[in-house]
């Protein structure tokens, strides 16, 4: 099980992956197994958030606001990493939030399994 993560300007096509691709802006394919991983450590710990909101299995979209509010959960999310393989993937989704909280209009997909 992976997350793969896909910033787009707009919000994308999501039942057409060829119209997806006129909005893709930025993409991330190679920690998404840490991703899934360290969010899913998340979720069985309960503690709740933006981040525990994304689904492992299936399809999440974020707008610029949403990113800016995930982007300051991440920190506590590292202090509960140890793993390198998570805290490279939480390296990469911390860019990719933050690109997506400064680029208006923008949404961050998260593509799970």
């Amino acid at each position: 099980m992976g997350i793969d993560l896909e910033l787009h300007s707009a919000r994308p096509a999501r039942n057409n992956w060829r119209k997806s691709r006129a909005t893709l802006l930025r993409s991330s394919y190679g920690h998404g197994d840490g991703l899934a991983d360290a969010l899913g450590s998340l979720q069985l710990l309960g503690v709740s958030g933006r981040l525990t909101a994304i689904d492992p299995y299936g399809d999440t979209l974020m707008n610029e606001q949403e990113a800016a509010a995930a982007l300051r959960e991440v920190h506590d999310l590292r202090q509960r990493c140890g793993d390198e393989r998570q805290l490279a993937a939480l390296d990469d989704l911390a860019t990719m939030l933050q690109e997506c909280a400064a680029t208006a209009g923008s949404y961050l997909w998260f593509a799970g399994d």
